[in-house]
Parts: structure tokens; sequence; C-alpha cells
């Protein structure tokens, strides 16, 4: 069995590698918003990847959404709604909806970004070297749903890991505990 619920629906929204619980939204869409995307948090995953187009993810992400999470772009530090978010509750991939991180594992990096020193689950995320920068290689965080980018992760985080997740806030969607 598969546990989601209903962010926000679009017309044609379907939910691969997942059971549909659909649950009406409790608040409006932002008034910031462009688009009407379908999220859907998925705690739990059967593995089966999302395939869409690039016209499809274009149709279904926001300018800066799409920026990030399919051309591999960086927010500007201290910019993102979820750096400073300290409440309990779930971070999602903004496009798929796929679980990736828990509040439980977020600390303060003091680098502009969202930081956990963890993954809520290893297989929800896939690691890709990443030499888009000549001197130097780092190691890309992509959603291993859907294959979007959130950010990268270095060797300079706390214990017990010892890892830095520094993730593009507008690759996240965030869910409170009940």
């Amino acid at each position: 069995m598969f546990a989601a619920a209903v962010f926000a629906c679009s017309q044609n929204g379907t939910l691969a590698g997942a059971t549909e619980t659909l649950i009406p939204l409790v608040s409006p869409t932002p008034p910031n918003a462009t688009k009407n995307t379908a999220v859907f948090f998925i705690t739990e995953w059967d593995g089966t990847r999302l395939e869409r187009t690039d016209a499809e993810w274009k149709k279904a992400l926001t300018d800066s959404e799409y920026y990030v999470l399919r051309e591999k772009g960086t927010e500007n530090p201290y910019t993102g709604k979820l750096t400073e978010n300290k409440v309990e509750g779930t971070y999602h991939c903004a496009a798929c909806g796929l679980a990736l991180f828990s509040s439980k594992h977020k600390y303060d990096s003091q680098t502009g970004w969202p930081s956990f020193y963890q993954p809520i689950n290893k297989a929800n995320v896939t690691e890709l070297e990443d030499k888009s920068i000549p001197s130097e290689i780092r190691t890309e965080v992509v959603c291993a749903r859907c294959g979007s980018h959130q950010g990268h992760v270095f060797d300079d985080g706390p214990e017990p890991t010892g890892l830095r997740y520094c993730i593009n806030s507008v690759a996240l969607k965030f869910s409170k505990s009940k």
C-alpha cells in the first residue's frame, strides 16, 4: 500500500508508483503561483520512475521551479521560503511529491539553503557526479522518482553522517506533521 496526499490538483495529474488518496486542499493555491500543478505527497514509493517530456514539465512547473528542477539551476542564497522553516514535517520533491527529507534531519548550515544531514530514505535520492564547474567535482542530488535536480551533497555536515545535503528551497514542497 502506498500513501499519498494531494497538495494541489491539475486536470490530468497522475500518480505513478503510488495509490492516490485524494484529500481536499487545506488552503488555496498561493497568489504568486502561476501554474496549477499536481503535487502528490508520497511517503512510500515502489520505485516506478515518473517520465514526462520537457513540454509537460514546463506546463506543470513555474518558471523558477523549471529552472532549478529541470535545468539544474540554483536559487540565490537566503531567498528560499523553506530555508528558515523550523516546523516539524516532511520535505517533498516539488516536481513529483516524493518524500526526500525530514525536519528531524534539517539543520542550519548558515549557507542560505535548506540543509539536511541525511535523506528520509536513501532510495529516494540519486547522487550523480557533477563536473559543471571545471575546477571542482561535486555530487549532485536528484529525486530518484522523477530525476529533478534538488541540489548537492557535501562532506562538511554534522554528525552522525558528516554530510550536508544543500537543497534548493524551490525544489521542495513542505508538508507539516499532524
